[in-house]
């Protein structure tokens, strides 16, 4: 929008509006323009997030394809990360066992049988 353009919807808004509703109708036009951008924002950050996930998932089953050996500098990327994660939201009550090994290109990462019978030898049952 030009100069023009808005200064024409200014005057019909004081004319419409008149003086003493104007500033509160502005006030509610920048709030809502506001909570706009924020759910926007808020989306964007949600659809990358989702993005983000779905590739690495898409990493891990390439990798796992392969048997966890000779992977790509991605795929050991992507398992580390996971596996970071892993252990980030691991709950307290198992802060006791030790975390999983992250995996670097020369070892491969536990798959999850493996994980499975760790942790049952752990535990004892």
């Amino acid at each position: 929008m030009g100069f023009w353009e808005l200064l024409v919807i200014a005057v019909v808004a004081l004319l419409v509006l008149g003086p003493e509703r104007l500033p509160g109708a502005i006030r509610s036009t920048v709030k809502t323009v506001r909570s706009i951008k924020q759910f926007g924002q808020q989306m964007q950050a949600e659809l990358n997030d989702n993005l983000r996930v779905h590739e690495l998932h898409q990493k891990l089953k390439d990798a796992e394809a392969k048997g966890l050996v000779n992977l790509t500098a991605e795929e050991t990327a992507a398992l580390k990360e996971l596996t970071e994660a892993a252990n980030a939201v691991r709950p307290a009550s198992s802060a006791q066992a030790t975390p999983l090994p992250v995996p670097t290109p020369e070892t491969p990462a536990p798959t999850a049988e493996e994980t499975a019978v760790n942790n049952e030898n752990k535990t004892g049952s």
